[in-house]
């Protein structure tokens, strides 16, 4: 597709990653291979992959995620024009925030961004940080 880094999650049923992404996040399904369990999926322009362990290409020696929670020690962040309807989706149907939203500011040279944002694990565990551009304002000291 279009981004030069595209995240690839194994999954322990891409199904049910599936409708976690498409049917509560919104996520857009680009194309799949059903035999192999592989979606590659859009939001915006945030692009990621899912694929079942187990069928198709396997990482194996020791690349794969052996217990819950996946991805340890990795969270990826996707910008949205708006958290909140993301966050709607997720109480609708049950699915907890792993942090709560939150309004953080971070310095970046003399400046500072602004993020409103949230984290939430996906049925594997993987970590999900959306956020919304706060725009920017002088780098507090």
């Amino acid at each position: 597709m279009s981004n030069t880094l595209v995240p690839e999650f194994a999954v322990s049923d891409w199904r049910r990653s599936k409708s976690f992404y498409c049917d509560i996040l919104g996520f857009d399904c680009a194309y799949e291979r059903e035999e192999e369990g592989f979606c590659y999926l859009r939001l915006g322009e945030a692009e990621l992959m899912i694929d079942q362990i187990g069928q198709g290409r396997t990482f194996e020696a020791g690349h794969l995620p052996e217990d819950y929670p996946f991805g340890k020690g990795l969270n990826v962040q996707i910008r949205v024009p708006s958290i909140a309807p993301l966050v709607e989706a997720l109480a609708r149907n049950a699915h907890p925030l792993f942090l709560p939203v939150e309004d953080r500011w971070y310095r970046v040279g003399a400046e500072e961004g602004g993020n409103r944002q949230f984290v939430v694990a996906d049925p594997d565990g993987y970590l999900l940080r959306f956020f919304q551009e706060l725009g920017s304002r002088p780098a507090r000291r």
